[in-house]
């Protein structure tokens, strides 16, 4: 895997600029607006991904649809964490057979982490003749040169060369909303848990420029953007690979120093490169969202170190200690992982432990899918599904007792929150913490902040009205 950072030129950039205008020229000279659907799987990452995915179709001269049916031009943007999301990939494909009958001058590309696995995209080009494109992570940047060749010449197209990972900026953008925004600070990973395809599919980690990344964040606070969060594979790790000066937590004394009013969140973090001056810049500034997402994946140190985690569980509750002292009202989330290969009983009972001792806001839990092509896919597995099933259900349940005890304490409390839209007859919100919360008001307050009093909650979201 080559290691060397590209930024790629302007030069090339503005080439791809010339090639929407092209193509956009050739619809207009047919008097036809074509439509276009982009599909997302995956992490937040993917989502910011697809945002710049929509915005060079718009360049192009699509009009962006939320359906497959019809479209002139499909793009599924594909996860490789875990074999769930490669199954609904490979099945949702493979339907789209009927929708490209129904509209045969439909083109499909499919992009994302999968297609950073050779084994996937020669599946792809052997048993899916439907599908017109290709591309892996390495080469979303040339997507108009892409689809330039599929509609001049209906032939197919695989780019998915493992390119040394690179740098685009002022890629077009189509965001999904205009109150949060998603920015990319840095992409790929180094740390090669021994459970994750990521680094190998996305490469090493490589870091925007500081001025890149303030750039753009001043652009979204002045069109009106109040949620902004930070993206990275690992946010902690920034800066490490320029010689700025510049890491991560001056990076977010910098963002947070800005003018205006809007909050500042990040994700996500990795215990081996957290702490105090991590903490204490959150503290410091009332921009940056009182959340932090810390994964833990397991309480057992045997298995922390199989999965080539770099920490211990020692190690990782004094994190968490120094996090809440620092921040004693923060909102703590993680991801944990149920049946690692050759976890017993005994050891996921530490991981139970550590649950109820830290006690997270929120967690996001999996059971462990072997992904093809790391370490921990040829380690021996013993453990019967139906026993990772009974451990993933007991380890949701203390979870689901234990934020609803969580959100039962801001019953009767005050927080200030940003009103982000309507969901039935109620207008949803969100607290610093990332907390949802719905009551009743007028849509005049999208996009506002407000102090909401706290009156009811369920497992995963809390009740108010306006204080």
């Amino acid at each position: 895997m080559e290691r060397k950072t590209t930024v790629i030129a302007q030069d090339d950039l503005r080439r791809q600029q010339e090639i929407c205008e092209q193509i956009k020229n050739g619809f207009l000279a047919q008097g036809v607006t074509p439509r276009a659907f982009v599909d997302t799987y995956g992490c937040q990452q993917n989502e910011a991904d697809s945002e710049r995915i929509r915005g060079m179709l718009q360049a192009c001269g699509y009009a962006i649809v939320d359906t497959e049916e019809g479209a002139d031009c499909i793009v599924i943007n594909t996860c490789a964490i875990r074999e769930h999301a490669e199954t609904r990939v490979y099945g949702n494909v493979g339907a789209l057979v009927h929708t490209k009958r129904r509209h045969p001058g439909q083109k499909i590309f499919l992009c994302g982490c999968m297609m950073g696995q050779s084994q996937v995209a020669q599946r792809i080009k052997e048993s899916y003749r439907h599908v017109d494109g290709v591309f892996n992570p390495h080469q979303l940047w040339r997507f108009p040169e892409l689809l330039q060749y599929v509609l001049k010449t209906n032939k197919r197209v695989f780019a998915t060369d493992d390119s040394s990972g690179n740098i685009a900026e002022g890629l077009p953008v189509v965001r999904a909303s205009k109150l949060k925004a998603w920015v990319s600070i840095m992409y790929g990973c180094n740390n090669f848990c021994s459970y994750c395809i990521v680094p190998y599919v996305r490469g090493r980690e490589r870091s925007r420029q500081p001025e890149e990344i303030l750039e753009e964040v001043r652009g979204l606070i002045a069109e009106g953007y109040r949620d902004i969060t930070l993206l990275g594979q690992n946010v902690n790790s920034y800066g490490k690979d320029l010689d700025t000066g510049v890491d991560f937590s001056d990076l977010l004394a910098r963002i947070a120093g800005l003018p205006g009013e809007f909050w500042l969140r990040f994700m996500t973090s990795h215990p081996k490169d957290a702490g105090k001056k991590l903490f204490e810049t959150m503290a410091s500034h009332d921009k940056i969202a009182k959340q932090l997402h810390l994964p833990f994946q397991s309480g057992n140190d045997r298995v922390l170190k199989q999965m080539n985690r770099h920490y211990d569980s020692a190690q990782y509750r004094e994190l968490v200690r120094q996090a809440r002292a620092a921040m004693p009202e923060l909102v703590l989330t993680s991801d944990v992982i149920v049946g690692f290969p050759g976890e017993t009983a005994e050891e996921f009972e530490d991981t139970m432990r550590l649950i109820e001792d830290v006690r997270y806001d929120a967690l996001f839990t999996f059971i462990f899918s072997p992904r093809p092509g790391t370490p921990a896919a040829k380690m021996e597995d013993p453990t019967p599904k139906e026993e990772k099933n009974r451990r993933f259900d007991r380890l949701c349940d203390a979870q689901n007792r234990i934020s609803l005890e969580i959100h039962q304490a801001y019953i009767g409390k005050t927080v200030r929150v940003l009103v982000d839209g309507r969901e039935d007859d109620v207008l949803t919100a969100r607290t610093e913490g990332g907390r949802l919360v719905r009551l009743p008001g007028d849509d005049d307050l999208i996009g506002t902040f407000q102090s909401a009093r706290i009156t009811g909650c369920t497992t995963w979201s809390l009740t108010g009205e306006l204080a």
